[in-house]
């Protein structure tokens, strides 16, 4: 037993009050038909986590017994109390045959209760399953525990980031997206001096940015470079980020940019909402982050000047040709444990039902409802019907439930786009996938990276945001990072290639993206 589940043995009586409370608001575990042949049918009890302020109707329940010959007995349990409900109940030896994490960082924390054996390893069964085996092995990857495969996941984008300019402004300039970084600072120059937005003022800048090196524009711009993704291969060892040339590169990119003028100069206090509000007032005129992003930051740009015109682009060539960095890929994943699956055949038929909730109808089922009542297909396309008390009342909290998405699942319906650059974004963010950048030690473990990692990077975002003001050089830079592998560094770096060594077969399979120049 673990640390945190030993917390969880000794909570007082007011967490025993909190199960209560959460069995009260959720549908009860065990059938009421006594009916013969519903008895026959697999019985599957399951824990999700609600993300809407009531237990939602049985509709879509019923709809998914049906589909898939199961009785169903879900227990939902409030987001603001679900961990604490999942070690409750390893703790007392009541856990569902199906439990859903929180959420993906719920999987790092997760991972003694999977050593001890808590859980069914999966790995072996997939390929029985034709839908279930569509999920990708690289995202597959990013959730196994010592090259052992024990969950289910939760598709999400593997990278929306990208690029949100100024069209007209391009337009009027004679400029074109950029393709290659050389035309990325052209574009950046040319918003800043060449009055883009033709109020005859020295009033615009390139670049908006603000106090994140990940999901700012920092993280994207250097995997345009070609640095590897927090991780990468140097001469057959893996090696942190910034030990890399290509992230230095970067840097000095940015060092350019911020001397310049062509970003805003206090980028690294910068909050989203600020760096926004400089894209939406038309003083800035390139946004580099998720290219999602368009649909609500054009319609607030539109707001005070109509006549402004977002476009959205991905495909910036560096040294080595295309790259961007990918995310795990998964929002939450899913386990099976031994304790409520006692035998092999009864999680064959568990994964049996899962193989058909991966089925584009039940998919369907799950993420829009009923055709007709929740959403009407527009050439191909669903529309939501205007009820939102009628989605959340139905719907949504069954979206918690799926496995997959729709780039694993054939057939799933795509939303009704009526935004040209969203729908643009949309595509690009599937194109992101021709040229990802994987992190390679999201597997892999570390003990020492658990105990001091989050700090030690904080230590270098600091030496990066020097470097780029201008406040250290190249020589201060590089003492930054031999003081991170003096004070663990060096042991993180040992213990992460030791695991890749240790681990099974599976890694081997792991791309590796050397950089060695």
């Amino acid at each position: 037993m673990s640390i945190r589940t030993k917390r969880y043995v000794l909570l007082p009586l007011i967490m025993l009050a909190l199960m209560a409370a959460c069995v009260g608001i959720s549908r009860v575990w065990t059938s009421g038909s006594t009916n013969a042949s519903e008895n026959q049918r697999p019985h599957i009890s399951i824990m999700a986590n609600l993300h809407t302020a009531e237990v939602p109707s049985d509709t879509i329940e019923k709809i998914i017994e049906e589909k898939t010959g199961t009785q169903l007995s879900i227990q939902w349990v409030p987001d603001g109390s679900y961990d604490e409900k999942v070690y409750a109940s390893i703790a007392t030896g009541t856990l569902p045959k199906v439990l859903y994490l929180k959420n993906a960082a719920s999987l790092s924390y997760f991972k003694d209760e999977i050593r001890s054996g808590l859980f069914w390893e999966i790995g072996p069964y997939l390929d029985s399953y034709p839908n279930l085996s569509a999920l990708k092995p690289e995202v597959l990857k990013n959730t196994t525990v010592d090259g052992k495969l024990y969950s289910l996941y939760q598709e999400r984008a593997l990278s929306r980031q990208g690029i949100i300019y100024r069209k007209d402004w391009a337009d009027r300039l004679g400029l074109s997206a950029p393709d290659s970084l050389e035309e990325l600072y052209e574009v950046l120059k040319r918003f800043t001096f060449d009055d883009p937005d033709g109020n005859g003022l020295d009033d615009t800048i390139g670049l908006t940015d603000r106090n994140d090196l990940i999901y700012g524009a920092f993280k994207t711009i250097s995997s345009y470079f070609g640095t590897p993704n927090n991780w990468g291969w140097y001469q057959d060892s893996l090696q942190p980020e910034f030990r890399f040339p290509k992230y230095m590169e970067t840097m000095k990119f940015f060092r350019k940019l911020h001397e310049e003028g062509l970003i805003n100069r206090d980028f690294p206090i910068t909050s989203k909402k600020d760096q926004q509000e400089l894209f939406i007032t038309g003083k800035a005129g390139v946004y580099v982050g998720a290219m999602s992003d368009v649909l609500s930051l054009e319609a607030k740009l539109k707001a005070n000047d109509p006549d402004a015109v977002l476009d959205v682009h991905n495909r910036v060539r560096g040294p080595n040709g295309y790259g961007v960095w990918a995310t795990q890929g998964y929002g939450t994943v899913v386990l099976f444990p031994k304790s409520a699956i006692p035998t092999e055949t009864e999680l064959k038929e568990v994964l049996a039902f899962y193989n058909e909730l991966m089925s584009a109808e039940l998919a369907n089922y799950m993420y829009w409802g009923i055709e007709g009542e929740h959403y009407t297909v527009q050439d191909g396309k669903a529309m939501a019907v205007d009820s939102y008390n009628l989605r959340e009342k139905d719907v949504k909290p069954y979206q918690a439930l799926m496995i997959g998405g729709p780039s694993t699942i054939d057939g799933m319906l795509q939303p009704v786009t009526r935004n040209e650059a969203k729908d643009k974004a949309e595509r690009l963010i599937l194109d992101n996938e021709n040229f990802l950048i994987n992190d390679p030690t999201v597997p892999l473990e570390s003990a020492r990276y658990n105990e001091i990692g989050v700090r030690l990077e904080e230590n270098m975002r600091d030496a990066t945001y020097q470097f780029i003001l201008g406040m250290i050089d190249e020589a201060g830079y590089e003492a930054q990072v031999e003081s991170w592998l003096e004070e663990g560094g060096a042991q993180i770096i040992k213990e992460f290639n030791e695991s890749y060594r240790s681990s099974t077969p599976l890694y081997n399979s792991i791309p590796r993206y050397n950089q060695e120049n």
